[in-house]
């Protein structure tokens, strides 16, 4: 089973008509605007790891 992530829509035009682009992983081509990305993880926030003093319950 392949762990790719795959985009629901378009970053530029919003309509979901994609599919996996000839270049690499990560990289996606739009049939409605004829625009290609790519996808890529950059890392986990700092902050989001946070935790609040009263609990340790995560801060929002």
């Amino acid at each position: 089973m392949s762990e790719r992530a795959a985009p629901f829509y378009c970053p530029y035009c919003g309509d979901e008509d994609l599919r996996p682009s000839e270049d690499g992983h990560g990289a996606w081509e739009c049939g409605a605007c004829n625009r290609a990305f790519r996808l890529k993880f950059l890392g986990l926030l700092a902050r989001g790891l946070q935790r609040a003093d009263d609990g340790g319950e995560e801060s929002t």
